[in-house]
């Protein structure tokens, strides 16, 4: 069939796909019930960042602390915050890298998801209770379990799926969790009245139950292709330096580039975020006035690329590779800024902040994704950490600082710098698409059986 074939054409392959692809029904299921989870969190933490209720988002010894400096963190809390997430991400990168080079797949990625249910049980309690200073400590949490979860997510689908599937799958892939994105926001949106904050909590807790059992199911499929492949098996411990993800970021190419492209793209992102919360405090003073509203802005990113994704994504992956998926949207990136450059409206900022993420999950995303599965394992699990993790929470806090100092000379300045750092996120994206020319179409063939 015609990939330019109408909608009815697109649902018959979505489900031709599924009928000869067990492995496509986990993962859809794996990925659906990992971002419904963390979308049931995603409004509670904004809502903690833009909260103007200090003693409720830091510790009593915090604040006292920074009031006998003689400033106060309610004129800093996105900076704080956004700070102490990447010390903490950084102090948790060795810990990471030893846990996947020491132990098999078949113990680390069930370690992973246990831990961050037992974090979630814990963060019921401290909501239940009401501790002060519980705000900063699940902002942090919430920004570390979505990059290690979502990452650890992608490196098991690299394992499960080769090149060619990855193009033809990961858009189904991308929807079924963009479904469970979609979901998400109206479960907090209408439970959060009802059941209060602290028991959305046990509901995300209940989806991360769910991923375990999938990644108990598809780790057959995964030894099923690297046995058919011939390559190291996943099942045995990955051994090598803790830190050797940071050593491959640094001497690979195409791990530089892509570096390079999560640093600013996260920058033009980060910029957005602080101005979009600024106009949160201004207007939604209420925790769950401004949960509701960031739910609202959740599910648009959401529809628009659910859209993308199962009618756009895969066409462009398998007939141009992935050098659409990741100039589009940075070239999309950078004509938003130059609009608000030109009319910071707030109305015009939630739009492009729509734009933005959208194009990332729907199409960018993707499209590197894809990258990994023509890769090593160490490249795989250990650098893609790195840049996931570090790069992204490193591009986070220059941006965030940046964004406090460009707010003195105006939101204007904000934007016009901006389109200076999606300059950069283009040149970076156009440095992934020439360094992947050098990689084999597909290392390891043949797929697994489906």
């Amino acid at each position: 069939m015609a990939e330019g074939a109408p909608a009815a054409g697109q649902w018959g392959r979505f489900r031709a796909a599924l009928a000869e692809s067990p492995p496509l029904w986990w993962s859809l299921l794996y990925f659906f019930s990992l971002l419904c989870g963390y979308y049931v969190l995603r409004p509670v933490r904004d809502a903690m960042g833009a909260s103007g209720d200090i003693e409720t988002v830091f510790p009593p010894g915090l604040i006292a602390w920074a009031q006998g400096y003689g400033f106060s963190l309610k004129e800093f809390t996105l900076q704080v915050l956004f700070t102490c997430t990447f010390v903490i991400m950084v102090a948790l990168q060795p810990v990471y890298g030893a846990l996947v080079s020491r132990f098999p797949r078949r113990v680390f990625l069930p370690a992973v998801y246990l831990i961050f249910i037992a974090c979630l049980i814990g963060f019921y309690w401290a909501f239940h209770r009401e501790l002060p200073g519980r705000g900063a400590l699940f902002f942090v949490w919430t920004a570390v379990f979505n990059l290690f979860a979502v990452t650890v997510f992608w490196s098991f689908m690299a394992d499960v799926f080769d090149n060619e599937h990855a193009k033809r799958l990961y858009g189904y892939i991308g929807a079924g969790g963009t479904v469970g994105a979609l979901l998400g926001p109206v479960i907090t949106g209408s439970l959060v009245g009802r059941l209060g904050v602290a028991n959305l909590l046990l509901v995300s807790a209940g989806f991360l139950c769910v991923c375990l059992l999938c990644i108990l199911k598809l780790r057959v499929w995964a030894m099923r292709r690297e046995r058919a492949s011939g390559s190291v098996n996943g099942e045995l411990a990955m051994g090598g330096s803790i830190v050797a993800g940071l050593k491959l970021v640094w001497q690979v190419p195409l791990l530089r580039a892509l570096a390079i492209v999560m640093f600013f793209g996260v920058g033009v992102g980060t910029l957005l975020y602080n101005e979009q919360a600024a106009i949160v405090k201004a207007l939604y003073p209420s925790a769950k006035d401004a949960t509701r509203y960031y739910s609202a802005i959740d599910g648009a990113v959401n529809l628009t690329t659910i859209v993308v994704q199962l009618f756009v994504t895969r066409y462009l992956l398998r007939r141009w590779g992935v050098a659409p998926a990741l100039l589009v949207p940075a070239l999309a990136i950078l004509f938003g800024y130059t609009l608000l450059a030109m009319s910071p409206l707030p109305l015009l900022v939630a739009i492009v902040q729509v734009a933005t993420r959208a194009g990332e999950f729907s199409l960018a995303k993707p499209g590197r994704e894809t990258l990994y599965t023509r890769v090593d394992r160490e490249s795989r699990y250990k650098a893609k950490a790195v840049v996931d993790t570090v790069v992204y929470r490193g591009s986070d806090l220059t941006f965030v600082w940046l964004h406090k100092a460009l707010t003195l000379l105006g939101t204007r300045m904000v934007f016009v710098v901006g389109i200076g750092v999606a300059l950069g996120m283009t040149f970076g994206a156009w440095r992934v698409v020439r360094a992947q020319r050098t990689l084999p179409a597909d290392p390891v063939t043949p797929g697994p059986d489906r």
